[in-house]
């Protein structure tokens, strides 16, 4: 087990995950934020719906987590963002120095 986290969250268009990538890294809060564009089929106030979305695969540490959770309500559009976090278990030694070293 490491110190590493992976952070997940969707936005609506390719230049909100941008502006929020952006945030993220020139925070120091995350070392890099992979932008992928996805389909999501969800329910919402009682209805399932579909969208185009982008997803944010954010690199970042445990300690960062709460402020990356925070950039990311603070700078998001959507009313309940996502924002979950996956802990990283094993990576190669290099790696995650340079993510603990991005990190502040």
């Amino acid at each position: 087990m490491t110190n590493k986290k992976l952070v997940l969250s969707t936005a609506g268009s390719k230049e909100e995950a941008q502006k929020i990538a952006r945030i993220l890294v020139e925070r120091l809060l995350a070392a890099c934020v992979n932008i992928v564009a996805v389909e999501s089929i969800y329910r919402w106030e009682g209805e399932v719906e579909q969208a185009q979305e982008w997803l944010l695969v954010i690199k970042t540490t445990d300690e960062a987590f709460e402020r990356v959770r925070d950039a990311i309500t603070d700078s998001h559009s959507y009313e309940v963002p996502e924002c979950i976090s996956i802990p990283v278990e094993d990576g190669s030694a290099e790696y995650l120095q340079w993510i603990g070293d991005s990190v502040k």
